[in-house]
């Protein structure tokens, strides 16, 4: 589980992101341009795919090596979740 920091952090940024749909909703209601909206649905993907990315990475340098420890069956379980994760991350 992510430690309070890394949460906060992260709360920080999904706050920000939700401001960009919600501004993008309007963008939508409005007379804007396509290429306009576009351009803000690309920068809240790549803000989304950030938050991903950091917690994956939370993942691979907190709770996979702290399963390891554990036991090595909950070490396999957790790497076969990273497994697992990238193979959603690439489809």
């Amino acid at each position: 589980m992510l430690d309070v920091a890394q949460q906060q952090l992260l709360v920080t940024r999904l706050n920000r992101i939700e401001g960009q749909v919600r501004g993008i909703r309007r963008m939508v209601q409005e007379p804007r341009l396509c290429v306009e909206i576009l351009q803000q649905l690309s920068a809240a993907e790549a803000a989304l795919n950030r938050v991903s990315l950091a917690i994956l990475k939370y993942h691979v340098e907190h709770c996979v090596p702290e399963g390891v420890n554990i036991s090595p069956e909950e070490g396999s379980a957790r790497l076969k979740e990273l497994v697992d994760i990238f193979d959603r991350f690439s489809s």
